[in-house]
């Protein structure tokens, strides 16, 4: 009997888990308009046809709080970030996660504020095969060099790159930096980022161009 109390026990903890998991990625039955509409926009699979250089600036000036059907106008927007991976993770959802700097960091110094940007599973896995491509997480910590991310840092500190994809306002993480935070820390600049990564280019100092890297 105690066997049988304990099973049931466990299987409603783990139904409960799997609940609250699922709205906060906004995929349960009921879940808000908010979270649904934020795993459509992480979902996307389209490339766009041209993308608006942004600067750390421009995201800055992003608006926050921003009602559903004026931050669905904007998500519209493809975006460029030309500048530095100061961090590089894997997330829980499979997503590559950066952390984009407007400068290099110097030798011992600190790292900065940050925009985000996400690179998502389908666009990290060949296009014609669907299997792991050059967007493997390996490869890209060999491309972008990050200060944090790989198992040593690089001797030749991160790479400059461009990296591209679709405007996204996640919400859950939009706070507003404190001037304190800016000047001592290393705060995200802003609930808005860039998700998913579609195009991701590299400085190639020789030819004096941005070079593109294939998926």
């Amino acid at each position: 009997m105690t066997l049988r109390v304990l099973s049931v026990l466990t299987f409603l903890a783990g139904a409960a888990v799997l609940w609250v998991a699922l709205v906060i990625l906004g995929e349960a039955p009921g879940s808000a308009p908010e979270a649904r509409h934020l795993r459509a926009m992480k979902k996307r699979l389209a490339v766009p046809e041209a993308y608006t250089p942004y600067t750390l600036a421009d995201f800055q000036a992003l608006p926050h709080g921003i009602a559903l059907e004026h931050r669905a106008r904007r998500e519209r927007t493809a975006v460029s970030f030309e500048g530095w991976n100061q961090r590089m993770m894997m997330a829980g959802d499979g997503d590559a996660h950066l952390e984009l700097v407007a400068s290099p960091r110097a030798p011992g110094g600190r790292d900065t504020v940050y925009v985000t940007a996400e690179i998502t599973p389908p666009f990290r896995r060949d296009a014609a095969s669907g299997a792991t491509g050059a967007w493997r997480y390996d490869r890209l910590l060999a491309l972008f060099r990050p200060n944090h991310g790989g198992q040593t840092p690089w001797e030749q500190g991160p790479a400059r790159v461009r990296v591209s994809g679709w405007l996204l306002y996640d919400w859950q993480y939009d706070h507003v930096p404190t001037s304190w935070s800016l000047q001592n820390a290393a705060p995200r600049a802003t609930g808005w980022e860039i998700h998913p990564v579609t195009r991701i280019e590299r400085w190639d100092e020789r030819a004096a161009a941005w070079i593109e890297v294939p998926r």
